[in-house]
């Protein structure tokens, strides 16, 4: 289940129930079938943003309360359920969000996989914003400013992310890290 869906399920279920609202209620309200709403709920159908729109509109409620997941929530994100927000044009590198950009926190969480023999360049990510990258498996050069860094399993490294910086991978397995961006 994709990120946004799953905080627009929980947060739909959890402002009907504080409402005391049936499926039915809400489907009333928002001009929103029952069966399309119990799916949304479920986390089984995307929204579209029209959908969303009724669904704000309706329950008088705000967009963000509606995508926006609780600072106390605790989502278990799995891999497997992830499509890739990046992929490289020629498919050497692909990149999973973990956790998203969100306007009350200033991190966020990627995985990365690196093809061997690859390199990936990166652009600027703009001032004050660092990058904290572990390797997971394999080996990773990092090369920053015209410095180069090797990163080996298990091992990790920050640096500042205003410049452009390049991720090569000279091993013959796979490269997989976790990047963490921050800013302030």
């Amino acid at each position: 289940m994709e990120y946004i869906t799953q905080n627009v399920s929980r947060n739909l279920k959890r402002i009907r129930k504080a409402r005391d609202m049936s499926l039915d209620d809400v489907a009333k309200q928002t001009g929103i079938s029952k069966s399309m709403l119990g799916q949304i709920e479920r986390g089984v159908s995307t929204p579209t943003v029209e959908t969303l729109g009724k669904i704000v509109s309706g329950l008088r409620t705000s967009f963000n309360s509606l995508i926006s997941a609780a600072k106390n929530d605790i989502v278990l994100v799995d891999k497997e359920e992830l499509a890739p927000s990046y992929i490289s044009v020629n498919a050497d590198y692909k990149a999973y969000e973990y956790f998203p950009y969100e306007e009350d926190r200033t991190f966020e969480i990627y995985l990365m996989n690196l093809q061997a023999h690859a390199s990936y360049s990166s652009e600027s990510h703009g001032d004050n914003t660092y990058e904290y990258l572990t390797v997971m498996s394999g080996s990773l050069t990092v090369k920053v400013d015209d410095c180069c860094y090797e990163v080996t399993e298990e091992n990790s490294i920050r640096f500042p992310t205003n410049n452009k910086h390049e991720y090569i991978n000279t091993g013959d397995q796979i490269a997989k890290f976790s990047v963490t961006f921050t800013w302030n």
